[in-house]
């Protein structure tokens, strides 16, 4: 008669399970969080060689951080954390990754049920705690070795609903354990995962006729790999947020004449991925009486405005450029505007955010580097006013929020190198995760921030006008008049205050050339005069490119 193994080493052994099929499945790093509760979760990951563990202290930073690493790496990270708040500080990464379709194993520790509502401490109720954020959820309970069949099946399900081909994104397993935490893994038959073919059933005819017609395709996050080249073979013109490569660029300022929007009329519109951050491109669209098309992978298609007319489920890869074919004097109207406007901007030397944005991208494509993009205004003054991306694009454009965003820069820094582009309060506002940096596994993550010392974006809303400018300024424009600079060297990382496109230019090349963590702050005029620079510049452009 075969023995039963004690608790300890049952929980032992179904954690290295768990473990041993998502190292099976392609598994390749995980965030841990220090904690007690998840010790067989943390042991079973640190025991594997295949897998890169990274360590960090704060949960809601780790959750960002996983993100980082799933955008630069297109795989599933999974995430550790113990019980109780722990789980709730995931919150806002898991509703980032739900709206990005971002891969993530997300595994919260948990007390066993005998411990709950009895004043059990780090003990609150985790059962579906993300709700329906979560492609999958699963809460086998505390291991028992006579349910042990089922622990292979467990993992595998969940690692297919994170990696779904049409609908990627978080998945939740509360795993329960109880004490003693530290035990020994038996030796355990290996289950191979079971093979799941996914498809994507095409039609192989859009609902509208394309064939020769003016096809702008507008796609914003997150985007098919291949938007460009298709576009580019099918002579559509391609229109995307500040995440899209090949782009067209600067739409906005374009369509804010009403002369080039009459102009540039397009016959169809090809609506993809989220929205863009530019409402002027939003307002072109409700105004062009013209059918628009969502083309859907199977992620949502975003449309706010209630103006997609057709839905077509399309892999664009594989379309027939003989029944599908664009106008190409369209594009080429397109591309003669932008270069007009781009020969404009070529001449601009002055010392704003806007000038800031053009040449974090620059750099970026110069030294083909991933280039993450915090939200508010640089979001919008790298999809307005740079060049053509010609990198990878990073930006948490699921939720939109400031959150975690200096996470996502280590994260996708991890044994690589990138840029991040942020605005001083969302610096301010997960400064915390400047304490861990990259971890052991290397890399170089240069972190170029628009100090105007205040929230941009709310200058240009309606709240601007709407208050006195001292109340504007307490609630919504919250200055603090900090050393950016500063206060990056004192977590340890080389810092650098510039003032010149020169100065930037260097500290970024700079940053570039050491391994860890490199903070440059760009110091700006401040938040109040934005708005005034943005139209200037806007009116300039229209009037020069008119005469």
């Amino acid at each position: 008669m075969t023995s039963v193994p004690s608790p300890r080493d049952v929980q032992a052994t179904y954690a290295a399970v768990l473990v041993d099929q998502w190292v099976a499945m392609g598994l390749s790093d995980v965030v841990i969080c220090p904690g007690s509760r998840s010790t067989p979760l943390a042991m079973a990951f640190h025991q594997r060689d295949e897998i890169r563990c990274h360590v960090r202290i704060d949960e809601r930073s780790a959750g960002f951080f996983a993100i980082g690493l799933a955008l630069a790496t297109r795989h599933t990270v999974a995430i550790v954390v113990t019980s109780g708040t722990a789980a709730a500080e995931l919150h806002a990464a898991v509703a980032e990754a739900d709206l990005a379709y971002v891969p993530l194993l997300v595994i919260t520790a948990d007390r066993p049920p005998e411990l709950h509502g009895v004043g059990a401490p780090q003990t609150i109720e985790q059962t579906e705690i993300f709700a329906s954020m979560v492609r999958q959820f699963a809460e086998p309970g505390v291991a028992r070795w006579e349910q042990r069949d089922k622990w292979a099946q467990i993992a595998q399900d969940l690692f297919y609903a994170a990696e779904d081909d049409l609908f990627p994104g978080p998945v939740h397993l509360n795993a329960a354990f109880d004490e003693p935490l530290v035990g020994d893994a038996q030796i355990f038959p290996p289950s191979e995962p079971a093979a799941v073919w996914t498809s994507l059933s095409a039609n192989e005819t859009c609902p509208v006729e394309l064939r020769g017609r003016r096809v702008l395709v507008v796609a914003g996050s997150p985007h098919q790999h291949d938007w460009e080249a298709r576009c580019r073979e099918m002579s559509w013109a391609l229109l995307t947020d500040a995440t899209g490569e090949g782009s067209l660029p600067y739409a906005d300022v374009i369509l804010r004449s009403d002369e080039w929007a009459s102009a540039l009329a397009p016959d169809v519109v090809l609506r993809a991925g989220g929205v863009l951050a530019s409402k002027t491109v939003a307002q072109r669209l409700r105004e062009w009486k013209c059918p628009v098309v969502a083309v859907s992978t199977g992620t949502m298609v975003g449309d706010p405005d209630r103006r997609v007319d057709h839905e077509w489920n399309s892999d664009v890869s594989d379309l027939d450029a003989t029944l599908h074919a664009g106008n190409a004097d369209y594009v080429s109207a397109w591309e003669v505007i932008s270069e007009r406007v781009g020969s404009v901007l070529a001449g601009y030397d002055e010392w704003t955010e806007i000038a800031v944005a053009r040449r974090v991208v620059s750099v970026a494509n110069e030294h083909e580097v991933t280039l993450v993009v915090g939200s508010s205004m640089p979001v919008r003054d790298v999809e307005w006013w740079s060049e053509t991306r010609r990198t990878r694009i990073i930006s948490n454009r699921g939720a939109n929020g400031i959150d975690g965003v200096l996470s996502t820069i280590l994260g996708a820094g991890v044994s690589s190198s990138v840029v991040g582009y942020v605005g001083d309060v969302t610096f301010l506002h997960d400064v915390g995760s400047l304490v861990d940096g990259l971890g052991p596994h290397g890399g170089s993550a240069v972190i170029v921030v628009s100090d105007n010392r205040g929230g941009g974006i709310f200058s240009f809303l309606p709240q601007a006008d709407a208050l006195d400018a001292h109340s504007f300024g307490e609630l919504f424009t919250t200055t603090r008049d900090l050393n950016l600079a500063a206060i990056a060297s004192s977590f340890g990382h080389w810092a650098a205050t510039v003032r010149t496109h020169q100065e930037l230019d260097d500290a970024i090349r700079t940053g570039l050339s050491h391994t860890g963590v490199s903070v440059v702050v760009a110091a700006l005029p401040p938040v109040s005069e934005n708005v005034g620079r943005h139209e200037e510049l806007i009116q300039r452009i229209h009037a020069e490119i008119a005469t």
